[in-house]
């Protein structure tokens, strides 16, 4: 078990997202920067898509009632062992009563914590991954009791660690693909598209990231559709929406753009007044 003694701002439990279920309006989740979380799952040797905790601005202290294996990726918080400074990206052995804590935000805005075996709470809908209705909890509260399984004797952790490029943090360029709806923008649109330099509002979330600047907007109304993570929709205001992994499955506003997997990753690691451009693949 893991013994939550400060959950932090806003840290859940996500796996690799709640697949099939898009039909009945039930979004897919999971986690926010997928290559953080899958990275912390290969070092561990577990199945890519394992249960991990996602920490969002770190402040988390968790307490390991249970011998295992951890492993810390994405956002670096300082992380620590028994108030002992450790690597990110690399495997670190636990001991009954071990006390994993955060510190100084470095890079970054989620981190991911990975366990040999994955976090072992229940699925509902054939995921782990919190999403309010359809799991009991939506975020990890103040002493809950995350089950995790004992560390194998037979385990072999490898001394390997994994450097991450920068960019996956700094990088202002997001990589994207017209929308269904981009032949229906005006030259003049696309050029401020492509030119500007957009910011994060305080508006962001795991359901999506409001941009501050305007691209103007004569769109008549149109039918609800169909939208995915990564979907940039253009409000009637000329605000930009980003959609991210808990965001709603259809929408009425134009879908003029479409985020690579890669370019959601990184936009996962940005937060309110962080800059971003998008990159036209």
């Amino acid at each position: 078990m893991i013994k939550v003694l400060n959950p932090g701002i806003y840290s859940t439990v996500q796996d690799g997202g709640r697949k099939g279920y898009r039909k009945i309006g039930v979004p897919v989740s999971g986690a926010m920067d997928a290559f953080a979380a899958q990275l912390a799952n290969q070092l561990l040797h577990n199945q890519e898509d394992a249960a991990v905790i996602e920490v969002t601005f770190g402040g988390c202290k968790l307490e390991f009632l249970t011998d295992s294996f951890v492993c810390i990726t994405g956002a670096d918080f300082s992380p620590k062992l028994n108030d002992v400074p450790i690597q990110l990206n690399s495997l670190q052995k636990v001991v009954k009563g071990t006390v994993l804590s955060f510190g100084r935000r470095n890079y970054g805005v989620r981190t991911y914590i990975g366990v040999l075996g994955g976090i072992q709470t229940k699925e509902f809908l054939n995921s782990q991954s919190y999403y309010k209705g359809v799991t009991p909890e939506f975020i990890i509260q103040k002493g809950a009791m995350l089950p995790i399984v004992s560390s194998k004797n037979s385990f072999q952790p490898s001394l390997a660690k994994v450097k991450v490029n920068e960019s996956h943090f700094t990088s202002e360029d997001i990589l994207c693909f017209k929308g269904p709806e981009f032949d229906l923008l005006s030259p003049d649109q696309i050029s401020l598209l492509q030119k500007t330099l957009f910011s994060i509002s305080q508006d962001n979330s795991r359901m999506g990231y409001r941009l501050n600047e305007v691209i103007p907007n004569t769109f008549d109304s149109m039918f609800t559709s169909g939208v995915l993570p990564g979907t940039v929709q253009l409000t009637p205001s000329g605000k930009l929406i980003v959609l991210m992994r808990d965001c709603q499955v259809t929408g009425g506003y134009p879908r003029v753009l479409q985020l690579s997997e890669h370019a959601i990753n990184i936009l996962a690691q940005k937060t309110t007044g962080d800059k971003m451009r998008f990159v036209f693949e």
